[in-house]
This record gives structure tokens, C-alpha cells and sequence, in this order.
């Protein structure tokens, strides 16, 4: 009899939970906007790429030189009249005999892993210093802020240049660099939205019941603000795709062999471009654009389901 009803209850509850999200204004606002789809459609491969080569590839075999004595260096792609058959070397070789297209499919692996951790410390650090500095305000507020303009100040590139260059070349310390260019971006919209958030009345009511800080931030002002933290993140995620990738074209991120779609173009342009072996620099910088266009394409899907206003006034 218990076991009956304990189901009974579960199954509308799940059925409830499912109606909701089916019919859910945002959802229903993102799958019928095309190019967010026609995005969530190239993040979504990205993801199976990245996974299928850090699954089926050995990073050691891919960072090495002479993969194998029968294969020449910068070999055209086998259907684009190389030597290797189109099957082996879809994108050719580059100038130390490696395969192009594992190396392009891992590069995948490393966008998203080292894209994901700046994404996410950025997001963690910056949502935390917002909220504290529109809750507490006054000197708190000024020191936060103050020290996020300094930051927004400088070109982000830039910066994240400045950075490297006191922490060292590495991808870690360009993750670290980029985190601390991106913060001051979600410590601005976070506070804007907290302040907003923090002028309704049931926050007073809440203060009034003794509610303690720690609750009042996590479980009211934060869960408030996340639709402008879900956008910005997605927005970013792009951008830290691109700025590590750049970082490593320049010799501050990724280093010498690493399969880094960033490297693999500074290679391609340093010894393929000059040559007419244009495969080398294309295919990592066509996965790199295809990439940060999905993310982009579901940034601006997902604001403009949150916000329809901004919409039609683009429209």
C-alpha cells in the first residue's frame, strides 16, 4: 500500500518537472531561434570530437615528432593529391611529419578543458566579488569596484600579455591570467542585477526575520541574478576559446608539440603560408571560428530569450 502511494506521487511529480521545462517561455524562446540551435548544434560536436580524441588518442604519440618514417613532413591531405591516402591524413601533415587531423580532433579536447576552468573560476570569483560589493556597499562596494574598472581599463588581451609575462608561459598560467581579466566583467553585471535584486521588498521582509547574510545572498540574490550570469558565461566562453588560442599563437600558452589549436596556427603560418602548404594553418583556425561562432550563436539565443525586449529593438 505505501510502496503504491510513495509511486504514485513520484510519477506526477516527475510528470510536473517535465511540463514545466516543456513548457518553459526560455526554452520554447531558445529551440525556436535558429542560429541558437544551428550553435548548441556546433558546441555539441565540438564536445563528441573532444571527447572521441582525448578517449582514442595518445597525447604523447601526438606531441611527438616522425610519427611515422614512411609519412614526409607537410604532406597535402590524401584527397587533395598527397602522397598518405585520404583515409590516414585527412588534413595532411605539418613541418615535423605529424598527423593534422588527430592533432586538430585533440586540440578540440584542449579548447574545451582549459575554456571550461577560465569560464568557471572567472564565473565563481566574479558572481562572488558583484554580489558582496551590491550587498555591502559603501567602502566595500568602492574597493571592488574600483579595482574592477582598473582592470576593465586595459585591453584584454593585453593584460592577459602583462600577466603571462609575471606568471610564466603555460596554459595553466594563461587560465590564471584570463581568469583575472574576465572577473571584473561578471563582478559588473552581478552587481548591477544584485542592486536590482536587493530593492524588493522581500528582501526587507527576509532582514526583518533575522535571516543571516550567507542566506541572503545564496539563496536569494544569487539565484536572481542568474540569467545574466548564464549569458555571460556563454558569451565568455568563446572569448577564453580565442584568447588562450591566441596566447599560444604567441609562445605564452601552449607550448612547443602540445597539440594547441593556437600553436598549430603559428606553426602552420611560420612554416606552411610561405610555401603554398595552406592545410597546415586551416584546419585548426577553421575548428577554432567554428567553435567560438557556436558559442556565440547560443549567447545571443540565450539573451534574447531572456530578454525579448532587446529583440525587437534590434529588429
Amino acid at each position: 500500500m505505501s510502496t503504491e502511494t510513495t509511486q504514485g506521487a513520484t510519477e506526477p511529480t516527475e510528470r510536473g518537472l517535465l511540463a514545466r521545462l516543456k513548457n518553459s517561455p526560455f526554452l520554447s524562446e531558445l529551440f525556436s531561434n535558429r542560429l541558437a540551435l544551428i550553435g548548441i548544434g556546433i558546441i555539441v560536436g565540438m564536445l563528441l570530437v573532444a571527447i572521441y580524441a582525448r578517449l582514442f588518442y595518445d597525447l604523447s604519440a601526438l606531441t611527438s615528432s616522425r610519427l611515422g618514417g614512411a609519412i614526409p613532413d607537410r604532406a597535402a591531405p590524401g584527397w587533395a593529391g598527397g602522397p598518405a591516402p585520404a583515409t590516414e591524413m585527412l588534413f595532411g601533415t605539418d613541418a615535423s611529419a605529424r598527423d593534422i587531423f588527430r592533432r586538430t580532433l585533440y586540440g578540440a579536447w584542449i579548447a574545451m578543458k582549459f575554456g571550461t576552468i577560465t569560464v568557471g573560476a572567472s564565473t565563481i570569483l566574479g558572481v562572488s566579488l558583484g554580489i558582496i560589493a551590491a550587498y555591502y556597499g559603501d567602502i566595500t562596494d568602492n574597493v571592488i569596484m574600483r579595482t574592477m574598472d582598473v582592470l576593465l581599463a586595459f585591453p584584454s588581451l593585453l593584460l592577459a600579455l602583462a600577466l603571462v609575462a609575471i606568471f610564466g608561459a603555460g596554459l595553466w598560467k594563461a587560465v590564471i591570467a584570463l581568469t583575472l581579466v574576465y572577473t571584473p566583467r561578471f563582478a559588473r553585471v552581478v552587481r548591477g542585477a544584485a542592486l536590482k535584486v536587493l530593492e524588493d521588498e522581500y528582501i526587507d521582509a527576509t532582514l526583518a526575520l533575522g535571516a543571516k547574510d550567507p542566506r541572503i545572498l545564496f539563496r536569494h540574490i544569487m539565484p536572481n541574478t542568474l540569467a545574466p550570469i548564464t549569458v555571460q558565461s556563454t558569451l565568455n566562453f568563446g572569448l577564453a576559446i580565442i584568447d588562450i588560442a591566441a596566447l599560444s599563437f604567441l609562445g605564452f600558452g601552449a607550448q612547443a608539440g602540445t597539440p594547441s589549436w593556437g600553436l598549430m596556427l603559428a606553426n602552420g603560418v611560420e612554416n606552411g603560408l610561405q610555401t603554398g602548404k595552406w592545410w597546415m594553418s586551416f584546419f585548426p583556425g577553421l575548428f577554432l571560428a567554428l567553435t567560438v561562432l557556436g558559442f556565440n550563436l547560443l549567447g545571443d539565443g540565450m539573451r534574447d530569450a531572456l530578454d525579448p525586449r532587446m529583440q525587437d529593438a534590434v529588429d
